[in-house]
């Protein structure tokens, strides 16, 4: 009860991490690098961490590669320190699926998946979740997301979310949506920040988004974490050693005052 009480009176700050992880395999699919990837993502320590293309099952990887875990990618990197966890597939094939996923330090609200595929061959999803967090009266909004390639593909899942947060998110509500956008030309601003009331973490600290793609040389500003309702303190693309020896793009991290601009 002490340790509750503590908590609830100490929690001023909320850490973030966002990555694309590739489905634990480094760049061209050379090596199975998940447990380098559990690692690195817990020495970040963060609060909330958005996954996108985590593997939720693949039958025969699991049985043709050395360590392989025995539980699920989630469980895996969640063990011993994200005691809640959602994972939503958005692409199945014969030997599994893979999608998004959120760690959290705290308990979710709710979670849903959301299909915001507009071709039938471009399986695209949204994981919505809300949490508690200590302290706050109401629920915390997370949305992880992984937009398509094409941009009238972006423009259409764009559109859908827009349409999910106002009618299923309060406006006074805090608010994150982090993920691997694929918005190459950087169309998203303009309707998250009119329709949403939302900013971007590195815009804001650091006058552009951040390059996250690809990792060893970052060019292409594809990853994103947007905010409302929050104070951001810092944030960093994550792209010297471990990481530019594992997945293809950039883990983002931000950390947020909670007390709101």
């Amino acid at each position: 009860m002490l340790a509750d009480i503590t908590l609830f009176m100490t929690l001023q700050a909320l850490s973030v991490l966002s990555y694309n992880m590739h489905k634990g395999f480094s760049v061209g699919n050379r090596s199975f690098v998940l447990p380098e990837i559990r690692l690195a993502l817990h020495k970040v320590n963060a609060d909330l961490v958005f996954l996108q293309e985590i593997q939720g099952q693949h039958l025969q990887n699991a049985r043709q590669i050395a360590g392989w875990p025995e539980l699920s990618q989630i469980e895996y990197l969640a063990k011993d320190l994200w005691p809640y966890h959602a994972y939503a597939k958005n692409a199945v094939y014969e030997h599994g699926h893979h999608g998004n996923a959120i760690l959290s330090k705290y308990p979710f609200v709710s979670w849903e998946n959301l299909n915001v595929s507009p071709f039938s061959w471009a399986s695209r999803s949204v994981l919505h979740a809300s949490i508690q967090l200590p302290g706050l009266s109401n629920p915390v909004h997370i949305i992880c997301i992984h937009f398509g390639l094409l941009a009238r593909e972006r423009r259409r899942q764009m559109a859908m979310l827009c349409r999910r947060i106002n009618s299923h998110v309060p406006r006074d509500a805090v608010l994150i949506i982090a993920g691997d956008f694929n918005d190459w030309s950087e169309q998203a601003n303009r309707q998250f920040h009119h329709s949403l009331g939302l900013r971007e973490v590195f815009q804001v600290m650091q006058g552009s988004h951040v390059q996250s793609f690809p990792v060893w040389l970052p060019i292409f500003r594809m990853d994103r974490i947007y905010y409302r309702g929050l104070k951001p303190i810092d944030c960093a693309g994550l792209t010297a050693s471990p990481w530019r020896l594992l997945s293809d793009h950039a883990a983002l991290t931000a950390n947020f005052s909670l007390t709101s601009n």
